[in-house]
């Protein structure tokens, strides 16, 4: 193992291997801040889409999206409400072709969420980026955005959060910011959690 891993930190009884990183060192400090919906879903529909960078930037100038340093980016791709509209009979061929997700194999898209220092990526789908990801020479990580976020620049992914309620309230608003309150359970050593949003407008 290597020595500045973090490992050396955890506890005893631990499985996992969070360290200074560990879900619970968020649990103590907060997480909360300005939130920002891009509303993939509104442009793109029920249907996949693999979106890139140029499609991002698209749908952000259409709707005036901006994002910041700091900012907890949430992207709604329409794909939790599938799920709860199948009212807990799920049809697994429907649902691995809906909805959007993010071209994690895109240069560009990595380097806007490099540049633009966002400190958390949110979806509604059940990995933000698409799985599996484009074909790509190897050595190549299976889910490249999850490598880029979480182990480059540290950036907390979120993933099945439903966010069509607040999609359709911010539509309504002529808005795409809020306040983000989401706080994960303070698991010591664990490298994720549930969290329980509040998004307040």
């Amino acid at each position: 193992m290597l020595a500045d891993s973090g490992t050396g930190e955890l506890h005893e009884r631990t499985t996992s291997s969070g360290g200074p990183l560990g879900i619970d060192n968020l649990a103590r400090s907060g997480a909360q801040g300005r939130g920002v919906l891009i509303d993939l879903h509104r442009h793109l529909g029920d249907e996949r889409a693999v979106v890139g960078y140029d499609t991002l930037a698209e749908i952000m100038a259409a709707d005036g999206v901006e994002v910041e340093e700091g900012d907890m980016v949430c992207l709604h791709t329409g794909f939790a409400q599938r799920l709860i509209d199948m009212d807990g009979d799920p049809d697994p061929d429907v649902l691995h072709g809906a909805c959007p997700a993010l071209d994690g194999r895109d240069e560009r898209l990595l380097r806007w969420i490099t540049d633009s220092g966002l400190s958390a990526l949110i979806a509604d789908n059940y990995a933000v980026e698409q799985y599996p990801a484009t074909p790509a020479e190897p050595p190549a990580p299976a889910l490249p955005l999850h490598h880029h976020c979480l182990f480059k620049l540290g950036v907390h992914l979120g993933e099945l959060w439903h966010l069509t309620p607040l999609a359709a309230d911010l539509h309504r608003l002529h808005r795409s910011r809020f306040l983000l309150t989401a706080p994960p359970l303070n698991l010591p050593g664990a490298v994720g959690s549930p969290t329980t949003p509040v998004a307040t407008l």
